[in-house]
């Protein structure tokens, strides 16, 4: 961060908080105090590379001689960014799909995992509309128990796994911390915050009954304060989505994919061979493969793998 300005006089002014909203090169600002700001950028803020996101540490400088003299004049160093959704400094990802309507794209969600894992953010696996596929919902919630990671499944019609999940929100993010809701449209994001946070009266529309698709409800990432006895924290909703390009944008490299798959570690150098890449090899050969084989590691986790391994060789090649 720069020195900090002289103050003249007491007019000039700094505060310490978090971004909780941008829209059109306006921040809103939330301090450490609990006060929130309506703010702009200063101009080399909004020429870097990495422009400001929504949970961003920074200072703001109020200087009462003029209008409009509030500005973020400094951004804080950051512990991570996420591309998708936008959002820095977070703590936990909560991954949202449906059981059904719209159908889950596993290979979607395990990237958004990676991403997480990769980031040192805590993913956390959230089934939707578990009254619609029941028996399917229990064994997604299988599939990431298995993988080491929280699963809840809840539906917001019939309320089921709401108090579980609240619970987990108050005890994990109220304590300091930021997490974000991600997922694909449709699946129910800004329905669940407002079942577990009524107050909130976000946005929500109903999925197109000819293509099972959701329309895109929440536009913007938005930090809503989260508090308890415990201290405060941050959970956003974040627009929908259809996909996650490996291809196009660079999440991680070939060599970081591997460790984003925590249950395969105790199998890891027990293959046949040394350069087992996990890929095409069979059971006979692959300590991964024998795994899904006898029932430990699920088949879809490794089939996602394989798919986005093949993405990143790709592109390690030309």
């Amino acid at each position: 961060m720069k020195d900090k300005p002289k103050e003249r006089k007491g007019l000039i002014k700094e505060k310490h908080g978090r971004i909780v909203k941008g829209l059109g090169g306006l921040y809103e600002v939330r301090t450490d105090g609990g006060e929130v700001i309506s703010c702009r950028a200063k101009g080399n803020l909004k020429r870097d590379e990495e422009k400001l996101f929504v949970g961003d540490r920074v200072t703001v400088l109020i200087d009462e001689t003029t209008p409009d003299g509030k500005v973020i004049s400094a951004l804080e160093e950051r512990k991570n960014s996420l591309i998708r959704p936008p959002i820095a400094n977070l703590d936990l990802l909560f991954i949202v799909f449906a059981a059904a309507k719209p159908a889950p794209v596993l290979e979607t969600v395990d990237k958004l995992v990676s991403i997480a894992v990769h980031n040192n953010i805590t993913p956390v696996i959230v089934v939707t509309k578990c009254d619609l596929a029941n028996e399917y919902a229990a064994e997604l919630l299988e599939i990431y128990k298995g993988a080491g990671i929280s699963a809840f499944v809840t539906s917001s019609k019939t309320g089921e796994g709401k108090a579980e999940l609240c619970e987990f929100v108050y005890r994990n993010v109220s304590c300091g911390r930021v997490a974000s809701f991600a997922g694909a449209s449709g699946v129910g994001k800004s329905t669940l915050m407002n079942l577990l946070f009524p107050e909130l009266s976000l946005a929500t529309s109903e999925i197109s009954r000819k293509i099972e698709r959701g329309k895109h409800t929440t536009r913007h990432v938005e930090l809503f304060p989260i508090s308890s006895g415990d201290g405060e924290g941050f959970l956003a909703d974040t627009p929908g989505f259809s996909l996650v390009d490996f291809e196009r944008f660079d999440f991680m490299k070939l060599e970081d994919l591997l460790p984003t798959y925590r249950e395969f570690g105790e199998y890891i150098g027990k293959c046949r061979y040394a350069d087992c890449a996990h890929v095409g090899e069979g059971e006979d050969e692959c300590a991964i493969a024998r795994a899904v084989r006898d029932g430990k590691i699920s088949k879809s986790r490794l089939d996602s793998y394989r798919s986005i391994y093949s993405v990143l060789k790709n592109k390690t090649t030309y």
